[in-house]
């Protein structure tokens, strides 16, 4: 890959990773609940997705994907319902006591990853997008392997990035709301919202 081509992919991953999504959500609700440094868990998690949509697009079996209109409702609904499950889940979470709040167990590592994994995985739109983003930066003529290699990373390197020093660093200052009962309805009811809101979404546009 050229080094003008690779800027260009750059700055379309930079652009697509600030763009506010269900992953921004998780990211920040998961460094709201178990802090900045663990949030990254949930980060790692989204980008096995991300690298599963790769892998999927690179088959051609995202072609299937975007031919195949019940293949994709099947998944788009699954993802939908993941997301309004999640969000129920976090309106539905009771607010703790301030002086108890040190006792309450933090989201555990592998809960966050998986987690961050159903988020992207669910989400077969993800497919869709790379099937139409990924042929600008690739050249049929040239090794694919390679390139599909230097596409991977440089689409997981930008989001860590995004995610965890942009969206999940924004979301430490929420937390000084957690430190009230009424501070963590607000908080679950925004988050919560934010979940449930994309997951309609998800489910109405086509």
């Amino acid at each position: 890959m050229s080094w003008s081509l690779w800027f260009t992919l750059l700055g379309a991953t930079l652009l697509i990773s600030l763009t506010p999504g269900a992953g921004a959500i998780n990211t920040m609700a998961n460094s709201i609940g178990s802090g900045w440094a663990r949030s990254i868990w949930g980060i790692l998690g989204q980008q096995l997705a991300l690298l599963v949509h790769i892998a999927v697009v690179a088959a051609g079996v995202g072609v299937l994907v975007a031919e195949s209109p019940l293949l994709f409702n099947v998944i788009r609904y699954a993802g939908a319902a993941y997301l309004v499950f999640l969000g129920v889940r976090q309106l539905r979470a009771k607010p703790t006591a301030p002086d108890a709040q040190a006792s309450v167990a933090p989201t555990s590592r592998a809960a966050m990853l998986r987690q961050g994994l159903l988020v992207n995985l669910t989400n077969p739109k993800a497919v869709v997008f790379f099937l139409a983003f990924t042929p600008q930066f690739i050249r049929p003529e040239r090794p694919l392997v390679p390139q599909y290699l230097v596409l991977g990373a440089t689409v997981v390197v930008v989001d860590v990035l995004v995610m965890w020093f942009v969206f999940a660093f924004a979301a430490r200052w929420l937390r000084r709301l957690t430190g009230s009962q009424a501070g963590q309805r607000r908080l679950n009811r925004v988050f919560g919202g934010l979940f449930v809101g994309v997951g309609v979404l998800l489910a109405a546009v086509h």
